[in-house]
């Protein structure tokens, strides 16, 4: 198994910001049968050093997880991303 993480930084991280990308996130859930698991959440520690959105998504295979980058679902997502988002951090676990 594989988890990926994503932590992002948003541009403008109002709680309606951070809210609408945790459901963009979530709308994934079902259309991307690569994925064992999504799950989305806001950042509850706000510190400075924080980000604002954290995504945590499970696969069972590193080579599910490269399909999952150009899955055609998952690609206008990534746009709606990169429109919002000032920076982001990853993380893959192997487990």
């Amino acid at each position: 198994m594989v988890k990926h993480i994503v932590m992002y930084k948003l541009k403008e991280p109002t709680e309606i910001n951070k809210q609408a990308l945790k459901e963009k996130f979530l709308s994934m859930k079902g259309k991307i049968d690569l994925l064992v698991d999504i799950q989305s959440g806001v950042d509850e520690i706000k510190s400075d050093r924080s980000f604002d959105v954290v995504l945590v998504c499970e696969f069972k295979s590193m080579e599910d997880l490269e399909k999952y980058r150009v899955h055609p679902v998952h690609l206008p997502v990534m746009e709606y991303v990169k429109s919002v988002v000032e920076k982001s951090h990853s993380v893959d676990y192997q487990y």
